[in-house]
């Protein structure tokens, strides 16, 4: 219960991470060694096009006409990002950082900035960027665990060259039909305050999001705060065997206001404290015009200061061909610890006194040039009258053998153990939750494990200089244990073996990649298509 204002802390330093971009620079001629102290001189910007008409294959009517009605970054809107400024002493680091931060940019294709030592024995910066078309028609038709999903809309990245976005859309999937206009601005003005504004009309409710907050921008950031105001109203299910099979409706309002702290970047660690305060109030009742069972989770009101720590080392890797195609990514293998306690009182207005309590930590080992695995851990719930409840402990690993510049072999273990579960908060597998082979929730219970396996493939094929194509094959195994919510009996262990095709779009405002999977289930119960295929957007390979 207490992530949300830890996830507002850390937003900004995890993006690059999380969401990588990529480079297709020319090689660059070794430059002069910069002596320690010299100082910043002129800073100056490389914008390119979407398209390089200066290349044969960029160069036709096509690409030409793309780029004259693309509207390009302003260099204003550079600038704000750069942890930098003429004058300052260099350092190599805050130029590596500054990249990260670049390129998490959802409308940037590539971003890189180059040192170069002057006959005044200054550093001039020269940053390279090159910009996606952002002004997108929202068109999709996915399908993932027997279920479709589809998405009509638009969505501009970067509206007028300021980087800000606007969405505007209508989703009809399993669960409902959703009209979205949200708007959000990653640096209000010149400083480094977020905005953004979420308002959904649904056909079981309606959501109200409104996020205003200043993260820790970058290692070396000394503060961070901020409020969120969330409002939601919507008709949920629980499943069996991928099929509804009972349901109610929730009422949720969340409101939180915190604040951080920081000494900053120091001997390649940083240390941050954290301390505010949340309410989160859901209301559980019988569906409107209810069609299934009803199985109604005990509401739950939650009032509580809450204080946390992080402690995280400054260690980044940039890779390629790892979890995108032909792209730069940058990711986070340092040690990083983060720990949150709060406590919810009925002299707070709360309907209960309960200790929450969040705690997650990260590892790696290795190197991503070769071989690496990287652990995450974490753990979450309340305390209560002395018993824990909706507890969840989880260990998710990731290994990436790189065996060539275009195959790599690839596995993740998720391990989720939970103890006294929130019925509305029920550990699933299958379609999106794991195990491509089964349909949409297929199984819940009251923890899970799940092993996959891939052999990825990254091609040289780039039809039209649009998207990049790759494959794999794969296979799945997974189970939950514990008891079901609705007292039925799980399958047991369950297994799928397939192949797939993927779509990385590169000239678009998307990070996302097209994946088509056709997965074999080997288990389960004999209602089961003996094919699934699967058509689905996901953030990774």
């Amino acid at each position: 219960m207490a992530r949300l204002p830890h996830f507002l802390l850390t937003s900004a330093l995890l993006i690059g991470p999380q969401i990588p971009l990529a480079m297709a620079d020319d090689q660059q001629p070794e430059a002069a060694p910069i002596p320690e102290g010299a100082r910043i001189g002129r800073i100056s910007f490389d914008r390119q096009n979407v398209f390089d008409t200066s290349k044969p294959e960029e160069s036709g009517a096509f690409y030409r006409f793309f780029n004259r009605f693309h509207i390009m970054t302003r260099e204003s809107t550079i600038a704000k990002q750069l942890l930098f400024d003429e004058g300052d002493v260099f350092d190599q680091r805050r130029i590596e950082e500054t990249e990260r931060v670049l390129r998490g940019n959802k409308f940037f294709f590539d971003a890189s900035v180059t040192p170069e030592l002057n006959d005044d024995g200054e550093v001039d910066i020269r940053v390279h960027t090159r910009d996606v078309w952002t002004l997108m028609p929202e068109i999709s038709v996915s399908r993932s665990g027997g279920e479709n999903k589809t998405v009509f809309g638009v969505e501009e990245s970067n509206l007028f060259g300021l980087g800000q976005r606007v969405l505007i859309t209508r989703t009809d999937d399993v669960d409902r039909t959703t009209n979205v206009f949200e708007y959000t601005n990653r640096q209000v003005g010149n400083s480094w305050v977020f905005a953004q504004l979420r308002l959904a009309d649904k056909s079981d409710g309606d959501t109200t999001l409104v996020n205003l907050f200043k993260p820790f921008h970058e290692l070396d950031a000394r503060t961070a705060g901020g409020v969120t105001f969330y409002e939601d109203e919507r008709r949920d299910a629980l499943y069996f065997l991928g099929d509804e099979a009972a349901e109610y409706r929730r009422l949720q309002d969340r409101y939180s206001v915190f604040g951080g702290i920081s000494n900053g970047l120091q001997d390649g660690w940083v240390r941050r404290w954290t301390a505010g305060v949340v309410y989160d109030e859901n209301v559980f009742t019988d569906a409107a015009e209810p069609v299934l069972p009803q199985a109604v989770p005990e509401d739950r009101k939650l009032v509580y200061p809450f204080v946390g720590i992080e402690i995280l080392e400054d260690r980044f890797e940039k890779s390629a061909n790892r979890d995108q195609m032909e792209r730069s990514e940058d990711f986070y293998l340092g040690t990083r610890i983060a720990a949150s306690l709060g406590w919810s009182d009925t002299s707070f207005d709360a309907d209960r006194d309960a200790l929450l309590y969040s705690v997650s930590a990260d590892q790696s080992f290795g190197s991503l040039d070769k071989r690496a695995l990287l652990l995450n851990a974490a753990a979450s719930g309340r305390v209560e009258d002395g018993d824990f409840a909706n507890a969840v402990v989880g260990i998710d690993a990731r290994y990436y053998w790189t065996q060539s510049a275009k195959r790599l072999f690839f596995a993740t273990l998720d391990v989720k153990v939970g103890d006294n579960l929130d019925l509305d908060n029920p550990i699933e597998v299958g379609g999106d939750t794991g195990l491509r082979g089964y349909p949409l929730r297929y199984e819940s219970g009251e923890s899970r494990l799940l092993l996959t396996v891939e052999q990825r493939y990254f091609t040289d094929w780039y039809p039209f200089r649009l998207f990049r194509v790759g494959g794999a094959l794969f296979a799945d195994v997974g189970r939950v244990w514990g008891d079901n919510p609705l007292g039925f009996e799980n399958q047991g262990w369950l297994t799928n073996v397939g192949f797939g095709f993927r779509f990385a779009p590169t000239r678009i405002g998307t990070r996302k990649i097209v994946h088509l999977d056709v997965a074999f289930p080997l288990d389960g119960d004999p209602s089961i298509d003996s094919v699934q295929i699967l058509l689905e957007a996901k953030r990774s390979f």
